[in-house]
């Protein structure tokens, strides 16, 4: 068969390269049958153009400019003088690392329990279907829905479930004064990031049993039969198989969390040290009214951004191409 298929190429390219109308008409041929193919994608190309790319340029070239809504008399250009300003601003560098700690830790947390529900999901037990569901509900929330519940129904100091769970739990105990804290204004970034892990547990979940159930079930049956412990398959089979798998997850989880914005508004309102990069570009531009330097904010995170995007391809290539070679 490849015998045939490499005979069949060699006469194409026979064709193609040979001089002459017959290699004139098979490039004619060849390049309409490819353009038969790209046609149908172009309206979403030109739509994807207009949508993305567009507004991306426009910012870059108003990242460039000084243009501020509040002295609309000295709009000119401004060269890197935006850019410089973003790298020495104070309020942008304490945003960074807020970002950083807020993306690192809902990122690993909701890595490691997305882990464990995984492996409890990749077992067979009656109502698995069931239990897989509300698992998963958690990420179909409306992200703003999800912030006002953790703020009102869950961590509000007067009628939240947790405090309310903590009088009870006093009450079981005889004490009268059970503690009632104030969860937003005293840890106010560990709220917001118990907020998102609640969020991305279920998509690290999902993306770990996904790389589950394409375990080898033979090496992991050949491995019982030797007399493997369940932390040994664990460590030497399952662990190097979702290597990938996790890389995967955490690489997206840090594209989507870096770029969150809801959680951070909703519940402080970037107050008390939970400013990250998003809602400061947010303060710049509908507070500050600093058009300009507000572009060169987004820009900044679009290209720190897509160098994540780019690990994030490479992984799903080489996924895509283990897939195939098995």
């Amino acid at each position: 068969m490849r015998t045939q298929t490499a005979e069949a190429t060699r006469q194409v390219e026979a064709v193609v390269t040979a001089p002459g109308p017959q290699a004139a008409r098979a490039r004619h041929t060849r390049r309409a049958k490819d353009w038969a193919r790209r046609a149908p994608l172009l309206p979403a190309l030109i739509f994807l153009i207009i949508v993305t790319q567009l507004p991306f340029v426009a910012t870059v070239v108003i990242s460039f400019t000084r243009w501020n809504a509040l002295a609309p008399d000295s709009r000119g250009f401004a060269a890197f003088d935006n850019y410089v300003a973003v790298f020495s601003d104070p309020a942008m560098r304490s945003s960074v690392g807020t970002t950083v700690l807020l993306t690192v830790t809902v990122v690993l947390v909701s890595l490691l329990l997305g882990l464990g529900l995984a492996l409890l999901l990749d077992r067979s037990f009656r109502g698995r279907g069931i239990v897989r569901t509300l698992l998963i509900t958690p990420f179909l929330v409306v992200p703003v829905a999800s912030a006002l519940l953790w703020k009102h129904a869950l961590y509000n100091a007067s009628y939240g479930l947790i405090n309310g769970a903590l009088t009870w739990i006093w009450g079981l105990f005889g004490s009268n004064d059970p503690p009632q804290p104030d969860w937003m204004t005293q840890s106010p970034l560990a709220a917001v990031e118990v907020s998102l892990i609640w969020q991305w547990t279920p998509f690290m979940m999902l993306i770990l049993l996904a790389g589950l159930q394409s375990r080898p079930a033979d090496a992991v049956e050949a491995a019982r039969m030797d007399g493997a412990s369940p932390f040994d398959i664990f460590r030497y089979l399952t662990l190097p198989h979702l290597r990938r798998y996790l890389e995967l997850a955490a690489l997206l989880g840090t594209i989507y969390v870096v770029q969150n914005f809801d959680a951070v508004f909703t519940i402080t309102s970037g107050g008390l040290g939970t400013a990250n990069l998003p809602y400061t570009i947010y303060q710049t531009f509908y507070q500050a009214h600093d058009y300009g330097r507000a572009s060169a904010q987004g820009v900044v995170v679009v290209l720190c951004s897509l160098v994540a995007a780019t690990f994030a391809l490479r992984t799903v290539s080489s996924l895509l191409r283990e897939e195939v070679t098995r």
